[in-house]
Formats: structure tokens, C-alpha cells, sequence
């Protein structure tokens, strides 16, 4: 074969390839654009949510402040927020020797069922009962159970029905007046209620601040 002829044989070979070879490149090129495009709508979305999530969760903090700010400057309850929860020292307080709702504490109780159900469904509540030390150890464990009971049944009637409720009587123990019992001075701070909203989250602590703590 004559070297013009190799060579023409050669371009025959070689040019389909080379074509080949550009379509190859071509649409890699395409797939990598693509692709990109893909990634690149993918961050654009995620970011989207993430800042639709934060607006959402500073939302949420904001009022969660203002509701909780409104319960320790309305009823005078002191706040906390635990591990894992938050405790509500309510002025909920029973008179000497008695476990009844008294009618006073109507609207803070109500109050209080607003915020558990806006900002916690779901979320189990203890109630945790208290006596003054006038009595037996065993009778007042009693009647602080009884009287946590007592608010359970108000706080279902108030319409808290979809969080687990847990009354629970502590008898005498951890007295806000030490010793204080009957109609002596402090005696009525000792004859309380407090609630524990477990799994509150890292928003309660936020949203309380050092202001409201």
C-alpha cells in the first residue's frame, strides 16, 4: 500500500474515533454541568430551610419569652430550666390540713396550661406535691399526693389533655420556710405544688435568660 494511501486509511480510522472521542468529552461535560447544577440547587435548598428553620426557632424563643416573662410577672412563678426540662415554682398553695384547689389560683393555672400546650404537647408534666411539717411524715406524704392529684384533675378539666400527667407527694421535704408549719409565718409557702415539664429543650434555657431564671 502507497503511503498516501496508509495515510487515508489511517484519517478513516483515526477520525471516527476522534469524533468518538469528542462526543465522550462533550457529554461528560453536560453531566458534570448537571450535576453541578444538581449540588448547587441542593445547597440553595438546604440553606433556604436552614434559615426558614432558625426564623422559625428564634419565632417560637420569642414567645415562649414573653409567655414566661407573663407567668413569673403576673403570678410571681419562679422558673428554672433543668438537664432536661423546666420547673415551674408556682404560688399554687393549700390552706393548713387541706389537699383543695383553692378558686385564687384559677387563672394561673389556666395560664400555665397555655404555655404546655402551645409551646409542649406531649410532653410529659410532674406535679409535684408538698405538706408543712405539722403531722406524720406518712400523713403528709399523703395529703402533699393528694393535694398534687387534686391539681391534675383541675389542670385536665382546664383542658390539658394531651400530656402525661404525674402527680407525685414529697411530703415535708425541701420546705421553702424550714420548720414553718400551720398559721405560722411561711407555713402556706411550704403547703405547694410545683411542675416539671420534662424535655423542655436547649429553646426553654434560651428563652429563659439570665433575667428570667
Amino acid at each position: 500500500m502507497s503511503s498516501r494511501g496508509s495515510t487515508r486509511f489511517a484519517l478513516l480510522i483515526v477520525a471516527p474515533l476522534a469524533l468518538q472521542a469528542c462526543a465522550t468529552k462533550g457529554f461528560v461535560r453536560r453531566e458534570v454541568a448537571v450535576s453541578r447544577a444538581a449540588v448547587d440547587s441542593a445547597i440553595v435548598a438546604e440553606r433556604d430551610a436552614r434559615m426558614a428553620a432558625d426564623n422559625d426557632l428564634a419565632s417560637r424563643i420569642a414567645g415562649l419569652r414573653v409567655d414566661l416573662d407573663s407567668l413569673r410577672t403576673q403570678f410571681g412563678a419562679r422558673i428554672a430550666a433543668m438537664e432536661d426540662g423546666l420547673r415551674f415554682a408556682m404560688p399554687v398553695t393549700f390552706a393548713f390540713d387541706d389537699a383543695n384547689v383553692r378558686a385564687q389560683h384559677q387563672p394561673m393555672l389556666e395560664r400555665f396550661v397555655r404555655v404546655a400546650e402551645k409551646y409542649y404537647p406531649g410532653s410529659t408534666i410532674t406535679i409535684e406535691g408538698f405538706a408543712d411539717p405539722a403531722g406524720s411524715q406518712s400523713y403528709n406524704m399523703a395529703l402533699s399526693r393528694r393535694r398534687a392529684m387534686n391539681v391534675m384533675q383541675t389542670l385536665q378539666s382546664l383542658g390539658l389533655d394531651e400530656n402525661p400527667l404525674r402527680p407525685i407527694g414529697y411530703g415535708e421535704s425541701r420546705a421553702v420556710v424550714p420548720g414553718a408549719e400551720k398559721f405560722e409565718s411561711g407555713a402556706e409557702s411550704n403547703r405547694r405544688v410545683v411542675f416539671v415539664i420534662e424535655s423542655a429543650g436547649r429553646e426553654a434555657a434560651i428563652a429563659l435568660g439570665p433575667s428570667l431564671r
